[in-house]
């Protein structure tokens, strides 16, 4: 394989690093909106919030991204398809996202919570001084996973037009009649990507047990 077409495959695998992690980051921001929801004792709150998890974490993600490529145009909103991935990717990890932070908070003992109250800290106070931060910290392994999740997720993306990894491997592979090679190095791309984000999360994972002791 020429070194023109491993730039074409790195290219390819630097575009999946990218829009996986754009998902993933409003995923995980919508996935807190949803969670909220999804504990809160209003049923105008939690019944939409727990339709939603419903939906996007039953219904297979291929069809989630034809749904959404093709419901956009339908209801006039023109956007590259890319954009359409990007919001695929994005409501699906939100509801992985959801469910596993509000493991994470309903473990957050009842005692810190009590004595937060005892000292006066408005709920606010108490989300963003005790309860967020012990959430994430018991939830990172579980978010990390479905970082890693969605990132060999991606490759459902080709099916809207987008030119990642998987899509650039097949395009490579049948113009050049040698789809085991390009295969090949599109899956050790992957492995390579999903275990720095492993490390990666391992890293942050032991600084943060590091910080409490």
């Amino acid at each position: 394989m020429s070194w023109r077409l491993f730039e074409l495959m790195l290219w390819a695998a630097g575009y999946t690093v990218l829009l996986s992690g754009i998902s993933i980051v409003i995923g995980l921001g919508l996935g807190l909106f949803v969670c909220a929801a999804k504990l809160s004792p209003k049923k105008a709150l939690s019944l939409p919030a727990t339709l939603f998890i419903s939906f996007f974490r039953g219904v297979p993600l291929l069809v989630q991204l034809l749904l959404i490529y093709n419901l956009l145009p339908a209801i006039g909103i023109m956007v590259p398809s890319v954009v359409a991935a990007v919001v695929g990717l994005s409501l699906c990890t939100a509801a992985y996202q959801a469910e596993n932070l509000r493991g994470g908070f309903n473990s957050v003992p009842r005692g810190l919570i009590e004595a937060a109250e005892m000292v006066g800290l408005s709920p606010f106070q108490q989300l963003r001084r005790i309860r967020a931060p012990i959430a994430l910290r018991l939830t990172l392994p579980a978010l990390v996973n479905e970082a890693i999740l969605i990132l060999k997720a991606s490759s459902l993306i080709s099916i809207v037009g987008v030119i990642e990894l998987t899509r650039m491997a097949q395009n490579l592979a049948a113009s050049t009649y040698k789809p085991l090679l390009f295969y090949s190095v599109a899956g050790g791309l992957y492995l390579v990507i999903c275990w720095t984000v492993a490390g990666g999360g391992s890293i942050v994972e032991r600084m943060t047990k590091a910080g409490r002791t």
